[in-house]
């Protein structure tokens, strides 16, 4: 029997799109760029996604909708609460539809959310991607991206609308949790480990919200982004570049928020010229939900639906999702002259190539999966969850020197066997706030439990979270411990606060756990359209911490949050200050540990913690005028605890900086090295950062910016030897003509522990005369490697094994 050419796997990809293409009839290539989601009601909420009521009534039913074919399947697994064997049969039976419903017989490409694991019911929930940033650790980013396609494409998924890539520019917006933080390199480096784990599995990573989302108005929700090109391109397009051409990543979506009055759904320039010519990208730009239609709704840069179609499709816009409510306009257009047939054309050829890729239009593709039940939450997935939940804890304060709470030690057999997690720890503990009962804080908006479980009346965790009160119970089991929540998150009553303060009177140590719980537009105190006016913490926390810290009994602070607050009222009444993240299912278990000393923190800040409550907004990327108060401002701008800062249980040192060169040419490099040595009696890790400051330049820069970093695991007293290769491309911004430079002069360096650590500091100059650099071709990381100094005279063995080491270039 003779197969169709775009069946036949042993002619080339393009051979096998150019013959599919071919036959397909004006509808049917349409049909290619569209996408249904099939989504049952559930509770109250106004939707999944902005303004979805609108566009409920009217809409086709899907076997009506499927005929002619389809591009895109939203979510069959991340809408309703289906086991993996449920939502197997479910894209199975959808699959056959939208086969069926083709006369080529094309399967549809399935998309899924993936920023905290897949948001599929019973699938491990990872922490938030600020967890992420907190870990430092790219290869530990990758590690999960990897774990998650392989569990995606075992349930028929083909991409992960994921990572995000936002920087991170006001505190008040409510997707700081889905960031990885304020600083464009950091982002740049995990994202793009993120999409080479994701898509060596055969999935498809989606890169959000391309470009500037985050630096909306006021930190609101979908506001206009009002920053010049000079920042769009310094700041917020940087760990896109780095994903796209380092990452080779397959899909991007575009932002809702207009730059400058652009929309980035129309913007032939973002979509097009640069993201394509200049950058390279090859794959598909999808819609952002309803991003199409809101061209007309919201932005009214066009009359109709049908300009709203066609204003995408010229700027480069793909598929529209999640279900096509302006496109089916296109095939019109072309009829009726309005529209070239190229420029549809060469969309559905980018669809169809990845159907290729993807194994869609092989002979025998298989609808779904196997029907089978499948593992989503395995063994595997929960011990990799609590890894980065440890990686990612911050010791903010430890100035009372109260943590750990007990000598750490390895467990024995005999505690394995009796089920202990650590030593017996305090007498007592009143274990108070919000945090402490509701392990729904520990998750992020883009898990399924706070995105779609929430809405339900029974509204469980899709997997098994431990509640700090149980990981607490374990890691001390010789301790009384009395949990209450005092407040909830989000209701200003103050009447339980009284019994937090008597549990507190009585118990040797409080440690107080407040934060957020991450919903959608309003429902939550942090995640998609839960923004904020200030920066104190929500509800009636604020009073809580403060009556219990009143009572004199020792704190420790647990913040479990997917924003920074303000901690300048808290700092030096309490003990300590513990800052996580919304650190995934396994949070709780990873909390405790760093409370007894089980966990050696080695958390770093992503995103600088406020003093005060407003003065918004404002991160470390600052020049001179934003960062300075003194005789220009009655603010102060600086950071509690700055970017980049975090404690450990051990003690490092950093000594024998040194420069190769002290010049190098406008195209050269300079290698910055210098010795770390672990100091205490205890094996920790420190994230090792390199700054970069520019003291004079044509326009105006930030004082200081990361260029470079790497996770380094030293033994009790060892040492070791950091080598940054910083090329002369990395000091390059965009100068006075918006062209990207590279310019002589001096810069100066420092490498230390924080944006803030001085300890090291030394300069090279470039020489030569103003190198302007081709566009999407400049070096855009900073390698690191280390070696070995000196090893503790006690271990031998190890002298002469190279360090551990994580991540820093790509």
């Amino acid at each position: 029997m003779t197969i169709p050419l775009w069946n036949d796997r042993s002619l080339s990809t393009e051979q096998r799109v150019d013959a599919l293409l071919a036959e397909l009839s004006l509808e049917e290539k349409v049909a290619q760029l569209g996408s249904y989601w099939k989504r049952p009601t559930l509770g109250d909420a106004e939707g999944f996604a902005p303004m979805q009521s609108t566009f409920e009534e009217g809409r086709d039913p899907f076997d009506a909708a499927v005929q002619g074919g389809l591009g895109h399947l939203t979510r069959p697994y991340g809408s309703a609460p289906l086991d993996g064997q449920e939502g197997g049969e479910n894209l199975r039976k959808m699959q056959q539809a939208v086969v069926a419903g083709s006369p080529h017989g094309i399967p549809a490409l399935v998309h899924e959310e993936c920023l905290t694991g897949i948001m599929a019911h019973g699938a491990t929930t990872y922490p938030a991607a600020i967890a992420w940033g907190a870990s430092f650790d790219p290869a530990l980013i990758g590690e999960m991206g990897e774990r998650i396609g392989t569990d995606m494409r075992a349930i028929g998924a083909h991409m992960g609308l994921a990572p995000v890539l936002d920087i991170v520019r006001d505190y008040r917006w409510g997707r700081i949790e889905e960031t990885m933080g304020e600083d464009p390199y950091l982002t740049g480096v995990l994202a793009t480990e993120y999409v080479r784990g994701l898509q060596s599995t055969g999935t498809i990573a989606t890169l959000k919200h391309f470009a500037g989302h985050a630096a909306s108005r006021a930190g609101r929700n979908h506001a206009p982004v009002s920053i010049g090109l000079r920042e769009l391109h310094d700041i917020d397009l940087v760990p896109f570049e780095m994903a796209v051409r380092h990452g080779e990543v397959g899909s991007v979506m575009n932002s809702y928020a207009d730059i400058d009055g652009t929309p980035p759904a129309a913007s032939h320039w973002l979509l097009t010229e640069l993201l394509r010519d200049t950058w390279g990208f090859e794959g598909t730009v999808v819609a952002d939900y309803w991003a199409v239609s809101f061209l007309q709704s919201m932005h009214r840069v066009v009359e109709d639906d049908r300009g709203a179609a066609l204003a995408a499709l010229r700027a480069g816009l793909d598929i529209e999702l999640p279900e096509t409510t302006t496109y089916p306009h296109l095939a019109a257009a072309v009829r009726e002259g309005d529209l070239e047939l190229e420029v549809l054309d060469t969309a559905v050829r980018r669809i169809l190539r990845q159907k290729v890729e993807l194994g869609l239009l092989d002979a025998h593709f298989d609808a779904a999966t196997t029907g089978e039940a499948i593992e989503l939450d395995s063994e595997e997935g929960r011990a990799l969850a609590r890894r980065m939940a440890e990686e990612s804890i911050i010791l903010l304060d430890n100035s009372h020197e109260l943590l750990p709470l007990t000598p750490s030690h390895p467990l024995t057999a005999a505690d394995d066997a009796q089920g202990l997690a650590g030593p017996a720890g305090p007498v007592s503990i009143a274990l108070i706030g919000p945090a402490a009962v509701q392990p729904r804080s520990f998750l992020g908006c883009y898990s399924f439990t706070n995105h779609v479980l929430s809405r339900l009346e029974d509204n469980g965790t899709s997997v098994h979270v431990p509640t700090l009160t149980e990981a607490l119970g374990a890691e001390f089991p010789g301790a009384s411990l009395t949990t209450t929540a005092g407040t909830d998150f989000i209701s200003p009553d103050t009447s339980g606060i009284a019994e937090a303060v008597a549990a507190t009177q009585a118990a040797e140590l409080a440690v107080v756990a407040v934060g957020d719980l991450a919903g959608l537009f309003g429902a939550g105190t942090s995640g998609e359209g839960c923004d904020v006016e200030s920066l104190q913490l929500p509800g009636a926390q604020h009073e809580l911490v403060e009556a219990v810290l009143a009572t004199g009994t020792p704190v420790v602070l647990v913040l479990v949050t997917g924003r920074p607050y303000s901690l300048g009222a808290y700092k030096g009444r309490a003990h300590a200050i513990v800052q996580a993240f919304m650190p995934g299912e396994e949070g709780a278990s990873a909390i405790a540990g760093v409370l007894s000393g089980r966990v050696n923190p080695s958390g770093r800040l992503p995103i600088g913690i406020p003093n005060g409550v407003g003065g918004q907004p404002g991160t470390y990327l600052a020049p001179v005028l934003a960062w300075e108060s003194d005789g220009i401002s009655n603010l102060d701008p600086k950071p509690l605890f700055p970017f980049g800062h975090g404690l450990s249980y051990s003690r490092f040192e950093y000594s024998a900086l040194e420069l190769s060169a002290p010049q190098i040419a406008a195209d050269g490099t300079v290698e910055i090295s210098a010795t770390v040595t672990n100091t205490s009696d205890r094996d920790g890790k420190e994230v090792v950062q390199l700054y970069l400051s520019d003291p004079v330049a044509s326009v105006v820069r930030p004082l200081k910016r990361l260029v470079g970093f790497t996770k380094v695991g030293l033994a009790a007293g060892e040492s070791t030897r950091v080598t940054f290769q910083l090329h002369a491309d990395r000091t390059s911004f965009t100068g006075p003509d918006l062209q990207r430079i590279v310019e002589p002069g001096e810069f100066r360096v420092r490498l230390g522990a924080s944006s803030e650590d001085v300890t090291l500091e030394g300069s090279f100059r470039i020489e030569g005369e103003v190198r302007v650099l081709s566009p999407g071709r400049h070096v855009l990381d900073t390698p690191a490697t280390v070696s070995p100094v000196a090893l503790r005279a006690q271990d031998p063995m190890t002298a002469g094994a190279p360090a551990a080491v994580m991540g820093g270039g790509l």
